[in-house]
C-alpha cells in the first residue's frame, strides 16, 4: 500500500548526524593607533612581534609614528610586514583595535559596530559615557588589568608592577642628588657611610620588586603591611631577613623620621588607603624622598599629588614628592617589550582556535578580562561604580 509523501527516496534514508564542529584558525586584522595621551609613550607590539603575526598569515595596520616614543620606527614595523596608515580612521575601523591607553569617545565614534577592543580599562578615570559609547556600537572590550593566566594571576599587572616597583628605587636614587634639590646622597653602601634607609608601605609585587632593588643598591630596607601572609611571602621571596612590620603609627613614624626614601605601594579595592597623614610628612628629614608608586590610585601619602614626567615633583614640608601616575610610561621600551610579550601568545591562541567567540567558550583567563560583551556590560565592578546595568557573562557565552 503506498503512500504519498513529497520527500524521494533518497531524502528519505537515514543520514549521518551532523555536530558542530568548532572553526580553527582564523585570521587576525589588528589596528594599533598612536596612543593620543600627551605623556603615554608604550605600544603594544614590538616590530619582531609584528614580524610572528604577519608569518602567521595575519595582518597588522599601525598608525605611523605609533612606535617612535618607545623607539621603533615606521622603517622597522614596515620591514616586519605591517602596512603602515597615517590615516587615524583606518586603524580604528579594523576589526581588532589593540592599544594601550582606552580609546577617547571620538575614537570609539570611528569604530564599526561589533569590533573587538582590546586596551587598559583605567577605571579610575573612565566616566559612564565610556561604557554607555561601547554599548551603543555593541563592542567586545577586554581590559589588560583582568585577563588572567593559567595560574590565576593577572599576568599585565604583575609586569608592569615589576617595572613600577624596580624604577621607583632608580627615580628616588636620581631625586637624591644635588642637582634634583635632594640631599647629594649616592644611593648605594659606601665603605664607611651610612647606608640608606628606604621604608617601603605595602608587601605586594611592586613593593617587593622596589625592596630587591634597594637591598642590590646596598640599602636598609624597612617594610610595613597590614597582612602578615604578604610579608612573610615577601620575606621568602626575597630571600633576605629585613625589617617587616604590621603598620603601626608609632613604630611607623620612627622609621619614617630616620628614612631618606619612602616608596608608597599599597592598593585597596576602590582607593589606596592614606596611611602617612601630613603630621607624619612634616616630620621627615629635610630633602627626603617620597615617591608614591599607587598615586593613580589615590595615593597613600596625604600631602601627595598628582604630578607629570614634564614637572615630576613638588615639595611639601622640605619632602620631596614624586607623584606621577603613569611610571612605566617612563620606560616606554621596556614596558612595550612587557606588554608585547605577554598579549602575543593570547592573541597567537585567539587565532589558532577560531576568534575571541569560540576561545570565550573555553578559556577562563581570557573571559575574566571582558567587560563588555557585544555592547552588553559584564563587569559587575564597573556596573556597581558607574550605576550601570550588567549580566553574568558566563550566562551569556555559553
Amino acid at each position: 500500500m503506498g503512500i504519498k509523501t513529497p520527500f524521494s527516496k533518497s531524502e528519505l534514508m537515514p543520514q549521518e548526524e551532523t555536530l558542530e564542529i568548532r572553526k580553527h584558525r582564523s585570521q587576525l586584522f589588528i589596528g594599533i593607533p598612536k596612543e593620543n595621551f600627551k605623556f603615554e609613550k608604550r605600544v603594544c607590539l614590538t616590530p619582531e612581534a609584528v614580524k610572528m603575526f604577519v608569518n602567521a598569515g595575519h595582518r597588522i595596520l599601525i598608525e605611523s609614528n605609533a612606535g617612535i616614543e618607545a623607539n621603533y620606527s615606521d622603517k622597522e614595523y614596515s620591514e616586519a610586514g605591517a602596512d603602515i596608515t597615517k590615516d587615524n580612521k583606518k586603524i580604528f575601523e579594523c576589526p581588532i583595535v589593540l592599544k594601550v591607553e582606552p580609546p577617547t569617545l571620538e575614537e570609539i565614534g570611528f569604530m564599526k559596530p561589533k569590533t573587538y577592543l582590546i586596551s587598559a580599562v583605567q577605571l579610575k578615570m573612565q566616566n559612564k559615557n565610556y561604557f554607555e559609547a561601547l554599548a551603543k556600537k555593541k563592542i567586545t572590550a577586554l581590559g589588560f588589568e583582568s585577563i588572567q593566566d593559567q595560574e590565576s594571576t593577572h599576568p599585565f599587572l604583575s609586569a608592569l608592577g615589576e617595572i613600577a616597583g624596580v624604577a621607583s628605587i632608580h627615580i628616588a636614587s636620581e631625586l637624591m642628588t644635588k642637582c634634583h634639590k635632594g640631599k647629594g646622597l649616592l644611593f648605594g653602601n659606601i665603605t664607611g657611610i651610612p647606608n640608606t634607609e628606604v621604608v617601603i608601605i605595602g608587601a605586594g609585587n611592586v613593593a617587593e620588586n622596589a625592596a630587591r632593588t634597594a637591598l642590590g643598591l646596598g640599602a636598609n630596607v624597612k617594610i610595613f603591611d597590614n597582612s602578615i601572609h604578604r610579608l612573610k611571602r615577601l620575606q621568602e621571596n626575597l630571600q633576605h631577613r629585613i625589617f617587616t612590620s604590621t603598620i603601626q603609627e608609632t613604630v611607623l613614624q620612627k622609621a619614617l623620621m630616620r628614612c631618606d626614601v619612602a616608596i608608597g605601594a599599597i592598593r585597596g579595592k576602590n582607593r589606596s588607603p592614606i596611611i602617612v597623614s601630613e603630621i607624619m610628612v612634616q616630620r621627615m628629614k629635610p630633602g627626603a624622598i617620597i615617591v608614591d608608586v599607587c598615586i593613580d590610585n589615590g595615593g597613600c601619602f596625604e600631602t601627595s599629588e598628582l604630578t607629570t614626567h614634564e614637572k615630576p615633583t613638588i615639595i611639601k614640608s622640605n619632602v620631596i614628592h614624586y607623584c606621577v601616575p603613569n611610571i612605566t610610561s617612563r620606560y616606554s621600551k621596556t614596558a612595550t617589550l612587557a606588554i608585547s610579550n605577554i598579549i602575543s601568545p593570547y592573541l597567537l591562541d585567539l587565532a589558532e582556535n577560531g576568534g575571541i567567540e569560540n576561545v570565550l567558550l573555553y578559556n577562563k583567563n581570557i573571559r575574566a578580562g571582558v567587560y563588555m560583551y557585544q555592547g552588553i556590560l559584564v563587569n559587575q565592578q564597573i556596573g556597581e561604580w558607574f550605576s550601570l546595568d550588567y549580566k553574568d557573562i558566563n550566562l551569556i557565552v555559553f
